[in-house]
């Protein structure tokens, strides 16, 4: 009892590392590293592992309006990592994108691609993963209100299955044949 109280306690004071058992057929995962706002500001954590970021980033976003994350991206994007990030439609309706927007400059980056969602139910995922080597998940969108404003969480995980099952899923949900360049999308075209 005294191991889970001293893991709670630890959790509630911020960023906690753990390592999970193994399940029946599955490997143990390595580490998770979970924070939590408002207690920490989770911009900074994503800001911080995205300008780690050497090779790639692949990125799920529902929203992706904050200014730092979008700053952390065009960064990464100039030091030649490839970045593809994948949007919801709501991201250039609800969301109001703007044609002078800061993501559109982003998206508009060659070092960077962009897709749309065309159809059907929300993309609703908020997660990355950099370089093929660590998995950013969790429930906060990338927007100030949900990486630091809200109570969210942000969960990072070295284990490479977990990153592989993710970049498996992101090369499905890429390749979906509805899917829309996100600089072509019909919000976009009106607002030219």
């Amino acid at each position: 009892m005294n191991a889970i109280r001293r893991m709670t306690a630890g959790l509630l004071m911020g960023a906690a590392l753990i390592s999970l058992p193994a399940t029946a057929g599955a490997a143990p995962i390595a580490r998770a590293e979970i924070h939590y706002a408002p207690g920490e500001d989770l911009e900074l954590v994503d800001a911080r592992v995205i300008a780690g970021a050497r090779l790639t980033i692949d990125m799920a976003a529902y929203v992706l309006s904050d200014q730092r994350i979008i700053e952390a991206l065009t960064a990464a994007a100039e030091r030649d990592v490839a970045v593809r990030i994948y949007l919801d439609k709501s991201q250039f309706s609800q969301h109001g994108l703007r044609v002078d927007a800061p993501i559109e400059a982003l998206i508009a980056h060659p070092n960077v691609a962009a897709k749309v969602k065309g159809e059907g139910v929300l993309m609703h995922l908020k997660a990355y993963a950099v370089d093929g080597h660590i998995l950013r998940t969790g429930s906060g969108n990338f927007s100030r209100p949900g990486l630091a404003e809200q109570d969210n969480d942000l969960v990072l995980i070295s284990d490479p299955s977990a990153v592989d099952a993710f970049e498996r899923t992101f090369e499905v949900i890429w390749s979906r044949a509805r899917n829309i360049d996100a600089l072509d999308t019909p919000e976009q075209g009106a607002a030219r």
